[in-house]
């Protein structure tokens, strides 16, 4: 990959990762439009995809830090600070992540080479990006009415049910973000609490798939190494941008705040899925 094929790659999936219209589909799609057919034929595509991931979970990470940090200190509070209202709802916030993270570990773990194959696929992730638009603009003709929960006023059971539907993410043209929205919707959450728990809960789903894929990356690297580094970069900062504008978005939009983005992804794969049969 080149130096421009490398920042056009980084801005689309840092802004697409955050946005609920799937990083993994338009990171499938874009080669066959610009007609890179080298770019995915490399075996490093995976990892080098992974990097620019790490860039995200980065520009997560500082954008939640506070959170994180309430997190670890709750966590080890004394006994006398552990019966404060502020300190159980965070260790429960804490404990609803772990547990909507085992899904998406276990299933990506299991299933790991067939949906790397997926990525050679392009009318795959079309299609799925079609499927991901319906269940937005769906969700949110069926979840229009306003929820009134907070991420922490969730049960571990509908953590873990948030967690599966974060799984199907690991299909091109699914999004994990819009998959977690909806789920979070579903069980009342409020549009900026939904996005809340969504962004949390892909940091850790994001870092474990780097620890899995990144060694390839650091032995393997053909050069691509130094190429990488400057996606991440690229991507942690549209990332970072890219979360500031959503959660101010969806604490605006509490109704038919995800239709816009479910009508570009109908949209997106209905016209590149022509295309692909006319070229």
């Amino acid at each position: 990959m080149n130096l421009f094929q490398t920042v056009i790659f980084a801005l689309v999936q840092g802004v697409t990762e955050l946005f609920p219209i799937s990083s993994v589909g338009h990171g499938v799609i874009l080669p066959f439009l610009l007609h890179w057919p080298n770019v995915q034929a490399n075996p490093m595509f995976l990892p080098f995809v992974v990097m620019l991931h790490v860039g995200t979970a980065i520009a997560l990470l500082l954008f939640f830090w506070r959170d994180w940090v309430t997190y670890i200190v709750a966590l080890f509070a004394s006994k006398e600070a552990s019966a404060r209202k502020e300190v159980v709802r965070a260790r429960k916030e804490f404990w609803l992540l772990v547990v909507a993270t085992i899904p998406p570990v276990i299933i990506g773990g299991l299933g790991a080479k067939h949906f790397a194959q997926l990525f050679a696929t392009p009318r795959v992730a079309m299609i799925f990006l079609i499927v991901n638009g319906v269940i937005l603009i769906l969700g949110d003709r069926l979840l229009r009415k306003k929820g009134r929960r907070d991420m922490a006023d969730l049960t571990f059971g509908e953590a873990l049910v948030v967690g599966v539907l974060e799984s199907f993410a690991l299909v091109p043209g699914f999004s994990r973000s819009a998959l977690t929205l909806i789920g979070g919707l579903m069980y009342g959450l409020k549009y900026e609490s939904a996005a809340r728990f969504a962004f949390l809960l892909a940091t850790p789903v994001i870092l474990g798939a780097a620890v899995k894929e990144l060694p390839k990356l650091m032995h393997h690297s053909h050069g691509m190494l130094g190429i990488s580094l400057v996606g991440g970069v690229v991507a942690g900062v549209a990332a970072y941008f890219s979360t500031w504008f959503l959660m101010r978005y969806f604490k605006t939009h509490e109704v038919r705040a995800l239709r816009p983005f479910g009508i570009y992804c109908a949209i997106a794969g209905v016209a590149t899925l022509v295309y692909s049969f006319i070229v």
